[in-house]
């Protein structure tokens, strides 16, 4: 397959046959707005105020260089060839003959689509409703849903069977087949599934909440007898439903996976996480919209002891976490020991959901977190650094700049704290916070407004341990239940505020 991925001199571009998209990090020095001018074989072909840019109308199989500049000098170089054009298979044509009719289970003729696409080839879905269970997609291999198509998962269990090895909430068991299935999970192993596209103007949904409830409720009474003679451990979790609700499919699950680009659709109402890479590299996701408003555990996008994950110029709607950023529980984190690394989240919005997390489920550790030029003002958590006690493992340097958010939390949380615990606490360390405005308050999921702490910052009570290295810079609060509200720590080290303007606040809309 003609590589779509390219990477070098702080540039990195993701191609068809006709465009380009571009994006690097937001450099160092640069102020709250910049503007950035896009050279293409020495000539500017546009400027922008973000840190990525798409090039349209180009060449098949053409070989272009690329530049950036702004004030501050180049950003640097990079060459992209664009790949060849792909014949498409129109999933509604022979020999398939999917009917888009919101009725008809099309998996049987959708699974042999996705067998027989070759890498010169992309599975082509027109307008129209295309009912399935689970797919199972191969290495060098593209999706493209038009507008108004959109692959639509039931709500029936038995559709999403065989289960599979796969990893919940740090954890690896066997879960219900997702909807969309890329690699198979191995921590020992590296990429066993590489070079996908799905991309285009269309939707990837699941069956959502009632998907679901008919999940755990099966899964409840398998476990009947399990959850009567353990039911101290039920009573540490969650809520009733999240021992049988690990077993949820996620709506893609990409496990051992490399170099998979996501790009312009819409996801929504997996039944439980919706975009969730595990031992995988390279993932890219930018300009979709990914909703599960109203579904329990419903996060956006997941990457769990993963690297080089970036998510840009997306919008969520989620029900948790927009971008909760793992690497496993303790013990198994711990011992897997698999960190996630190098992740990049910037030009993001929250219309509902809980924010931008990083944990709970960090035993393996996390590191090199950098979000910019992010809203996250509607959301229940903001940005939140979570852990346990028992987790082990670490989360250090993470930088967050230029972004407007609900709080700021930093701290321990009590639920999902099953496993026998690390010989010793997380470590939480080396954050940046530099020109963020923080409302303190959050909404609940009953969209009701509530006063929070700004910001709130709690280590572990044991020597060594303690929240440290936390910077705040250029920081704006808004001040709507007190100044002694605003700011809450315990257990901190080396906790410095630079150029800290407390203003008054107002009801967001």
């Amino acid at each position: 397959m003609a590589e779509h991925y390219f990477s070098k001199n702080g540039l990195t571009a993701c191609c068809t046959d006709t465009t380009i998209t571009l994006f690097w990090d937001k450099p160092a020095a640069a102020g709250a707005v910049e503007t950035y001018t896009v050279l293409r074989n020495d000539a500017a072909v546009g400027t922008t105020v973000k840190t990525h840019f798409t090039l349209e109308h180009l060449q098949p199989e053409t070989e272009y260089v690329l530049f950036v500049q702004w004030r501050g000098g180049g950003i640097g170089e990079l060459t992209v060839r664009t790949t060849p054009t792909k014949q498409k298979l129109d999933v509604t044509a022979a020999p398939y003959f999917a009917v888009g009719d919101g009725k008809t289970l099309n998996t049987a003729a959708l699974q042999k689509a996705m067998d027989d696409c070759k890498e010169n080839e992309c599975v082509y879905f027109p307008a129209g409703i295309y009912m399935t269970g689970a797919l199972w997609l191969h290495s060098n291999m593209e999706l493209y849903l038009d507008e108004g198509a959109v692959l639509q998962g039931t709500a029936e269990p038995e559709d999403y069977l065989p289960r599979i090895p796969s990893r919940f909430e740090g954890t690896e068991m066997e879960c219900y087949s997702s909807l969309l299935n890329l690699g198979t999970l191995d921590h020992t192993a590296g990429p066993n599934c590489e070079n996908i596209i799905l991309r285009g103007k269309g939707t990837i949904a699941s069956g959502g909440r009632l998907l679901a409830s008919r999940i755990i409720e099966n899964e409840r009474a398998r476990l009947k007898e399990y959850l009567a003679q353990n039911a101290d451990l039920v009573s540490t979790c969650e809520n009733a439903d999240t021992i049988p609700g690990r077993v949820r499919p996620r709506l893609v699950n990409m496990s051992n996976c490399r170099n998979i680009w996501m790009q312009g659709l819409t996801f929504a109402n997996g039944a439980s996480w919706n975009l969730h890479m595990v031992y995988s590299d390279q993932i890219v996701t930018d300009h979709c919209v990914i909703k599960s408003d109203g579904v329990w555990n419903g996060d956006g996008w997941d990457p769990d002891s993963s690297t080089n994950c970036t998510i840009f110029a997306c919008e969520f709607c989620t029900g948790d976490d927009a971008v909760a950023i793992k690497s496993g529980k303790n013990p198994e984190g711990n011992i897997i020991n698999r960190p996630t690394k190098h992740i990049r989240v910037f030009d993001c919005h929250s219309g509902f959901g809980h924010g931008i997390c990083i944990g709970s489920e960090m035993s393996g550790g996390v590191e090199d977190v950098k979000i910019w030029d992010c809203d996250m003002v509607v959301s229940t958590s903001g940005l939140e650094i979570k852990a346990t006690q028992k987790r082990g493992g670490y989360v250090r340097d993470v930088e967050v700049r230029d972004c407007t958010l609900s709080h700021v939390m930093v701290h321990s949380v009590g639920y999902n704290d099953d496993g026998i615990g690390s010989d010793v606490p997380p470590i939480l360390e080396n954050f940046r916070y530099e020109r963020v405005t923080l409302l303190g308050r959050y909404i609940d999921h009953d969209h009701v407004w509530h006063f929070c702490p700004a910001i709130e910052l709690c280590g572990f009570d044991e020597p060594g341990y303690e929240v440290k290295n936390i910077r705040f810079r250029d920081v704006v609060l808004e001040d709507n239940n007190g100044p002694a509200q605003n700011i809450q720590m315990q257990h901190c080290q080396n906790v410095s505020f630079e150029n800290v303007t407390v203003r008054s606040g107002s009801q967001p809309e």
